[in-house]
């Protein structure tokens, strides 16, 4: 690795490390755990700071999470640069195409899959831009393409065209020039290696904490999600407590996951948290499938056509449509639709995309562009899809029906799915059903905290992907442990929110100058080509 880029010590605890970065996040991390288990108001806080962000800052998440994904499709598209291979010339890829797209689905998505995949069809079909403007009524069959529109926003090109510019721009200056993989290569690649060099330990601090962040937030609804499941598996009381996962069982399941994720961790990306992402992909496959048997399959590709013809017809609009409020209620609902939905997922992605981006940058190595983009963007976008409508349309049918009885919309967000499955199957299968779900849930957690941990790892080494010490992989997923668990007492989801938002705008930034110097690089070498 090039001095000039990173240096890292050659002894001591920090041998193989970046001690400035590594020491920076630490001191971060604690004190915000410090400070979030000592003030009392400390959720409050939280949420004011992130009113102020969405107020000033809301529309740059909308119209920086557009670019990126326009941008990655037209780097595939345009016929010089979609056929660039993400190595030398003559590289093939280290994985099966189908260990690949497992790794990447279930690092990028597979817990908000589960926890969405009901719960966000519903609440649209209850309320949406569309139902506060007066085109469509809530809860009524003229409102569900619109519904499945505004879900798909949140799962669909946009959010992996932001993985995809991240791990793009990563994957060809390592792969391609040459150089570490780490978030600062790009900034060598355009900067120079002494300014770069200035700015590069800000540009990794930034990204790890957006990674903590973003995986926080995530395991945050995972748990949620478990405990209820857990619950109906069980009846145990003590998980669940006035219709709320009770604080000592969701502290309980981030201590075990934590656990288990050090342990994959520690296996390597090889062994544990591949073998781990094939068995995510075959069960997801498999609950699909019982969803596909048992469930609304006429309805659910009624909803796939028509709500994949209203999105695209209207992601233009959508992309860059931005509601401010205003002195009217219609307008302050719109923009208050957007902050809870819209502007909250964009900073969830963004907050993603240093882990997720370098993980996809780490496994696609001897990929085409084009390749790239199709496993990275289209093909995880229809299969969200696919699963959206075809649970989520499941719940929507029982209760368009009248088989629910209201009983599915009134569950909390993260116990729908397993509402859904109580209302569909009989009783001898809703065990069956409800632990598979469990099972699922727990290797996808797993996946996307282990995958952190060793993206994590990955940057404060200055991108060396091989021979991490055991003990940095083990402290650094208790510190992720730690962080989860004191902002669900701070202020439960709610604080977790609050600081997402916040931490991910400035890698935002970082984003938008990575994807400058992808095009400025791949210019280059078109130039060099003629």
């Amino acid at each position: 690795m090039p001095e000039s880029i990173t240096r890292v010590d050659s002894t001591g605890f920090y041998a193989g490390q970046n001690r400035w970065v590594a020491i920076a996040v630490k001191v971060i991390v604690v004190s915000l755990v410090l400070w979030a288990s000592l003030a009392s108001d400390a959720g409050t806080i939280l949420m004011d700071i992130q009113s102020g962000t969405i107020g000033y800052f809301g529309g740059w998440y909308v119209y920086a999470s557009a670019v990126f994904m326009v941008m990655s499709l037209v780097l595939a598209l345009v016929p010089r640069t979609g056929s660039i291979r993400l190595g030398s010339d003559h590289e093939r890829p280290e994985f099966s195409r189908f260990a690949w797209f497992s790794m990447m689905f279930g690092a990028g998505i597979g817990v908000g899959m589960l926890t969405y995949s009901t719960a966000e069809p519903l609440a649209h079909f209850a309320n949406n831009p569309d139902v506060i403007m007066g085109t469509t009524s809530a809860l009524e069959r003229d409102n569900l393409a619109a519904a499945y529109k505004w879900t798909l926003l949140h799962y669909g090109l946009t959010p992996w065209g932001c993985y995809a510019i991240v791990g793009m721009s990563l994957a060809y200056f390592a792969y391609r020039r040459d150089m570490p993989l780490t978030i600062r290569s790009p900034f060598t690649a355009v900067l120079g290696p002494e300014t770069a060099r200035r700015v590069g330990a800000v540009v990794d601090a930034a990204a790890i904490l957006a990674t903590i962040i973003g995986i926080g937030v995530t395991i945050g609804y995972g748990v949620n999600q478990l405990t209820f499941g857990m619950h109906q598996i069980t009846a145990w009381e003590w998980l669940v407590s006035d219709g709320k996962p009770s604080l000592a069982a969701l502290s309980l399941a981030v201590i075990l996951l934590t656990l288990a994720a050090m342990l994959s961790a520690l296996s390597g990306i090889g062994r544990g948290i591949r073998w781990l992402s094939n068995l995510n992909m075959v069960l997801s496959w498999l609950l699909l499938v019982i969803f596909i048997v048992f469930g609304a399959t006429a309805f659910a590709g009624e909803m796939f056509v028509s709500g994949l013809t209203e999105y695209l017809r209207a992601i233009p609009a959508m992309s860059v449509t931005i509601w401010d409020g205003g002195d009217t209620p219609t307008a302050q609902a719109l923009s208050d639709w957007q902050s809870a939905w819209t502007i909250f997922y964009w900073a969830w992605w963004i907050a993603f995309t240093p882990f997720v981006g370098l993980f996809l940058a780490r496994v696609s190595q001897g990929r085409t562009i084009r390749e790239y983009v199709v496993g990275a963007i289209l093909l995880p976008a229809m299969m969200c899809f696919a699963w959206f409508c075809i649970v989520g349309g499941t719940a929507l049918d029982l209760e368009l029906t009248g088989t629910a009885d209201g009983t599915i919309l009134g569950a909390d967000l993260s116990a729908q799915l397993f509402a859904t499955a109580e209302n569909l199957f009989a009783a001898d299968w809703v065990l069956p059903v409800a632990t598979l779900c469990v099972v699922l849930l727990i290797t996808y957690l797993v996946t996307s905290a282990d995958s952190a941990v060793l993206v994590i790892n990955t940057i404060v080494s200055g991108g060396a992907t091989d021979g991490i010490r055991p003990r940095h992989i083990v402290l650094w997923s208790v510190l992720l442990g730690l962080v989860i668990i004191t902002l669900l007492f701070a202020g439960g989801m709610d604080a977790l929110r609050s600081v997402m938002i916040i931490g991910a705008l400035p890698f935002s930034a970082v984003m938008l100058f990575m994807l400058c110097a992808l095009v400025y690089a791949l210019w280059q070498d078109s130039r060099s080509v003629n």
